[in-house]
Order: C-alpha cells, then structure tokens, then sequence
C-alpha cells in the first residue's frame, strides 16, 4: 500500500463525489421550498388540501427512501396505461425520490417551526396594522426559519450520507467507486478514504449552516 496507490484509487472517487454533491445541491434547493409549500397546505382552511398534504408527509416520511427510489426508478415504468410515458433516466428518478421524500420531512420541521411562534406575536402584529401578507412576511416567516434552522441543519447532513443510496440503483456515486476498489483490490482503504470525503462534505456543510446561524443571531 503506497502514496501512488491511494492517489489512484482517490481520483475516481472524487469523480463519483461531484455526482453525490450534484444530487444534494438539487434536492437542498428543491425540497426546502416544496417543504414549506406542503406546511402551507397542511395548515389550510380548505379542508380536503390539508388532508391531502398531512396523507403525503405520513406516507413520504412512512415508507423508507430506499423503497421510494426503488419505486421511481424501477417501478414507474411499470404502472399500466401510464407507465411508458414514465420513463426516466435514473439519476433524475433519483433526484425525484430525494427532493419528494425531503419535502416531507422540512414540511414538518417548518410546522414546527411555525408552532414555536407564540400567537401572541399575531395579535401584536394586528393591533399594529400590519396586513397578514406583512405579518407573514416580517414577523412570522423569520422567526420560523430561526427556530427550524437547527432541524434544516441536521436534515442537510443527513441529506449528504443518504446519497449513498444512490449505489442501490446503479448511479455511479462515492460509494460506488469506493466499492468497486474494494472488490477489485481486496482492500478496505477506499472505504476509508469515502468516509473522509463524506466528513469533509459534512464539515464544510456544518460550518456553513454556523455561519448563517450567527448572522440570524446577530440581526
């Protein structure tokens, strides 16, 4: 086991990296604002859009990802009648699974969020005059992103590792390529080296989401 052998077995795993960060940055960027779409459904007065949305968080956050992706990726095209027209390729199936299953649970942090807000903050905001559009917008909506930060924080990590799933339905990721070394060389030292990108990709995540903490703090 030699310097050269780590930097050739690296190279392709970095390669398979930039597939893993692709994958988090479209589901990060799609599922947050999905996520509080659907807290906003769940908390309509319209009865049948607030069943409907609260029947989607308990069957997305109900069933396990992996199930889900295997579903998107393998299953679609089987549905009768529709099922051709479903076709997609797997990394896009993939995404699909991600941003549809995150949704549901930034959905709930979001609730969450918005329950920690004391209703006095509402009446306050009446008496006031502010319109519910400017009360939504300059008093609730901030603070629910204070409060949810930590949870969003922890989701995004948690985010990271699950695009290992991605090896479960052939898209070549890290692990892929970990995997792949490990088989052909009889060795666990690339299983090593994923885990030191994935702690890298977690720590820079980490210090990020510090850093916006901080700033919320300071305002």
């Amino acid at each position: 086991m030699n310097l050269e052998y780590i930097i050739n077995i690296t190279k392709p795993m970095l390669e398979g990296a930039q597939m893993t960060i692709l994958l988090f940055l479209i589901a990060i960027v799609l599922s947050i604002p999905l996520g509080f779409l659907i807290t906003v459904m769940a908390k309509s007065s319209i009865k049948w859009l607030a069943a409907l949305a609260n029947a989607y968080i308990y069957v997305m956050r109900g069933t396990p990802l992996l199930l889900q992706l295997l579903f998107f990726c393998f299953g679609l095209p089987l549905l009768p009648f529709v099922g051709e027209y479903l076709v997609m390729d797997r990394f896009v199936a993939a995404c699909v699974g991600f941003i549809l299953n995150y949704a549901a649970y930034f959905a709930e942090i979001f609730r969450g969020g918005l329950l920690a807000i004391d209703k006095g903050q509402y009446e306050a905001a009446q008496v006031l005059g502010f319109s519910r559009y400017q009360t939504t917008t300059r008093i609730i909506l901030p603070q629910m992103f204070r409060v949810a930060l930590p949870a969003v924080s922890n989701e995004a990590i948690t985010l990271v590792k699950d695009t290992a799933l991605l090896y479960a339905v052939a898209v070549p990721e890290l692990l892929h390529f970990a995997q792949t070394a490990v088989n052909r060389d009889f060795t666990i030292v690339p299983f090593f080296i994923a885990a030191i990108i994935y702690l890298l990709m977690t720590l820079v995540l980490t210090a990020f989401f510090k850093w916006i903490e901080k700033r919320l703090t300071f305002e």
